[in-house]
C-alpha cells in the first residue's frame, strides 16, 4: 500500500508546480530503454460480472474473449473499488481510492436541485493520471474515448482522447503506445432493449430477483450484449494482428464494475464489484494461466507502469500485481459507496477470498433510494411492483427492506449471492471483529473523505463554489537568476528554456504548432527550440481547476 496522504505531504516535495515528472518519479536513469518497452492495449467494457464462457458461463457467446483467456492469464478474484463507473474510473486512472481524493460521489457533474454540484473534484496536488508518467517515459497514449474521471479531462493526460484515438495515429511507428478502447455495449441502458437472440427461458435468475418474464428479459438482453461486444473486441484485436504487433503488445480486458442491474450496479455486493480481468503478455505469461490472487482495480495503473518499466510513484495506493515492481498479493480488497445521483449514502466494504464485511453508515435508510435513472430498468420496475403488491418472497425481500442492518457479513464461498447475513451469528464473532478492525485501519490509512459533507468538501476545493484557475506558465531562460518571462528571443545560439507555473501541482504542456488544435506535449524538463523561427506555446492545468491561458514566446535562433 502507498503512503497515507499525511505521510506523503510530510515527506515529499512533489507538490511543487513546474517540476519535471521525472523528478517526481525520482528514477529517470532506471527507466527501461524506450525501444525495449512493450506496447499496452486496454480493451474495457461496462457493467458486467464474469458472465463469459472462459469463466464457466454456459450461455455466454464470447469466443474472442475466451481465446484471449486461452492465450493469457484469467483472474478469478478481480474487484472494483466501487459499483459504478465514475468513482471507479477516477480510481483506475490515478491509482488512488476515490474516497481518498474526493471523487467518491456519483457524479460531480450532477445537476439535481439542492446538491453542491456541478463541480470538478480537486485531488491532492501530487495526484496525476498514470498516463502522465507513461507519456513522460516516451509512450504515446490514446483513449477511445470514455473518461468520466470526476475532475474533467486534463489536456496532459493523453496524446489523444476521442472517438478517433488509435495507436495508428502515433507520429513514430516505433514509439511504444498505451491505447484504450472502451465499449459501452454492455452498459445498463442497453439492457432496457428487448432480447433478440437469447431465450429468456434459459437464463439463471439469482434468488434475490423474482422469477418473472421482465427479469428474464433483462438477463437475456445482457447475454445479447455480451455477444455483440465480443465481436467488437475481435475487431480491435484483428487490427493489432494486421499491424504485426501481437507479440509486442500486452492486452488487458476488463469491465469497469459489475452487472448493470438492481442490487448489482452501485452496490458493494460481489454482483456490483466482481469483474472479469484477462491479461495476455506474450513471452511473459504462460497461456491458459488462472490467477486466484486478490486484485483491486486501483492496482491497474501501478501494474501498467510496472510492466512498462516506469517507476511506480510512492503515493499511489494501488499495488502492481505484474511486472518487475509487483507487490505481494493482497489479502483484502475494499469498496465504497457514497452519493448516487440525487441520493446520499455511505457504505464501506472489505473482502478477503472468502468473507465480505459491509458497514452501513445509514442503517435507518432503505436499500432502495430514489434514483430515477435506475428506475427505468425492467427488473427494478418489477421489484417495485411486486413489493407494492406484497408478492416478494424469501431473498427477494431483503434488498427491498425499509431499513438495513448496521453490519453485514457473508461467507461468499458458501453463499455466493450474499443473502445470509452472519454478522449476528456468535460463531463468526472473531471473523467479524477482524473485518471491523481492517476496515477501520484502511479508512484511517487512506484518510477516507466520506465523513465530510459534500458541500464542505466542495467549499475546500472551490472556495465560494467558484472554480479556481490554474496560473499560466512562465517561459523562463534555463539558469536565469530572475523570474522575467521570455516573450521574444533573437539569439545567434540555441537558448534553453524551462516552464514554471505558480499553481501547486499543475501539469504543464507545450507545443510549437501554431494551429487552432495543436497536439500538446507533456512538459518534463528543459526545452531547446531549434535554429530558425519557432513559436513556443505553453499552458497548465491543475486537476479540477480551470485550464490556464496560454503563454507564448517567439524564438529566432541563428
Amino acid at each position: 500500500m502507498g503512503l497515507t496522504r499525511r505521510e506523503f505531504l510530510q515527506t515529499s516535495a512533489a507538490g511543487l508546480a513546474g517540476i519535471s515528472l521525472y523528478s517526481l518519479l525520482g528514477q529517470r536513469a532506471s527507466a527501461a530503454p524506450e525501444q525495449n518497452r512493450p506496447n499496452i492495449l486496454w480493451v474495457s467494457i461496462e457493467d458486467l460480472n464474469p458472465h463469459l464462457g472462459c469463466y464457466g458461463d454456459p450461455i455466454a457467446q464470447s469466443p474472442t474473449i475466451d481465446r484471449l483467456a486461452e492465450d493469457g492469464m484469467r483472474f478469478t478474484n478481480a474487484f472494483t473499488p466501487a459499483g459504478v463507473c465514475a468513482p471507479c474510473r477516477s480510481s483506475i486512472i490515478t491509482g488512488m481510492y476515490q474516497n481518498s481524493i474526493g471523487t467518491q460521489h456519483m457524479r460531480t457533474s450532477h445537476r439535481a436541485p439542492g446538491l453542491p454540484t456541478p463541480y470538478e473534484a480537486v485531488p491532492p496536488p501530487y495526484v496525476k493520471t498514470f498516463t502522465e508518467y507513461l507519456r513522460a517515459a516516451g509512450y504515446y497514449c490514446t483513449n477511445n474515448k470514455k473518461t468520466d474521471y470526476q475532475f474533467g479531462l486534463p489536456f496532459t493526460a493523453w496524446d489523444e482522447s476521442s472517438g478517433e484515438a488509435h495507436w495508428r495515429n502515433r507520429p513514430d511507428p516505433n514509439q511504444p503506445f498505451f491505447a484504450v478502447f472502451n465499449f459501452t455495449t454492455t452498459h445498463e441502458s442497453q439492457n432496457w432493449k428487448e432480447p433478440e437472440q437469447t431465450d429468456p427461458a434459459v437464463v439463471e435468475v439469482p434468488p434475490y430477483y423474482p422469477d418473472t418474464l421482465p427479469v428474464r428479459k433483462d438477463l437475456a438482453r445482457q447475454y445479447d450484449n455480451i455477444a455483440l461486444v465480443d465481436k467488437q473486441i475481435g475487431e480491435v484485436l484483428s487490427q493489432l494482428e494486421a499491424d504485426g504487433l501481437r507479440e509486442e503488445t500486452i492486452v488487458f480486458f476488463w469491465s469497469d464494475h459489475g452487472d448493470g442491474l438492481p442490487r448489482a450496479k452501485r452496490w458493494l455486493y460481489d454482483s456490483g464489484l466482481h469483474v472479469p480481468l484477462i491479461v495476455r503478455w506474450p513471452g511473459e505469461i504462460t497461456p491458459g494461466t488462472v490467477n486466484e490472487n486478490m486484485v483491486s482495480f486501483v492496482d491497474l495503473g501501478p501494474t501498467v507502469l510496472s510492466m512498462a518499466g516506469v517507476p511506480v510513484p510512492v503515493h499511489m495506493q494501488g499495488k502492481a500485481f505484474l511486472g518487475d515492481q509487483a507487490a505481494e498479493p493482497r489479502e483484502y480488497i475494499y469498496g465504497a459507496r457514497d452519493r448516487f445521483d440525487e441520493s446520499y449514502d455511505m457504505v464501506r466494504a472489505v473482502r478477503d477470498k472468502r468473507y465480505k464485511y459491509i458497514r452501513n453508515y445509514y442503517p435507518n435508510q432503505p436499500y432502495v433510494l430514489h434514483l430515477p435513472y435506475r428506475n427505468r430498468n425492467r427488473t427494478m420496475q418489477e421489484l417495485i411492483r411486486l413489493d407494492t403488491e406484497g408478492k416478494l418472497t424469501g431473498p427477494q425481500k431483503l434488498w427491498m427492506r425499509d431499513t438495513r442492518p448496521p453490519e453485514e457479513l457473508y461467507d461468499t464461498e458458501k453463499d455466493p449471492y450474499e443473502i445470509h447475513n452472519l454478522a449476528n451469528d456468535p460463531k463468526y464473532k472473531s471473523i467479524l471483529q477482524r473485518k471491523r478492525s481492517e476496515m477501520d485501519r484502511w479508512m484511517e490509512e487512506i484518510d477516507d473523505l466520506g465523513d465530510i459533507p459534500e458541500e464542505q468538501m466542495v467549499e475546500r476545493m472551490w472556495p465560494g463554489h467558484v472554480q479556481p484557475e490554474t496560473h499560466a506558465p512562465l517561459i523562463l531562460q534555463y539558469g536565469s537568476t530572475d523570474m522575467e518571462p521570455l516573450t521574444a528571443v533573437n539569439a545567434p545560439q540555441p537558448v534553453t528554456v524551462v516552464l514554471y507555473s505558480s499553481t501547486q501541482g499543475a501539469s504543464l504542456g507545450y507545443t510549437t504548432d501554431t494551429g487552432d488544435n495543436p497536439a500538446w506535449q507533456l512538459y518534463t524538463g528543459p526545452i531547446t527550440p531549434p535554429r530558425g523561427k519557432t513559436t513556443l506555446r505553453a499552458k497548465a492545468i491543475r486537476y479540477g481547476y480551470k485550464e490556464s491561458g496560454e503563454s507564448v514566446a517567439r524564438f529566432s535562433i541563428g
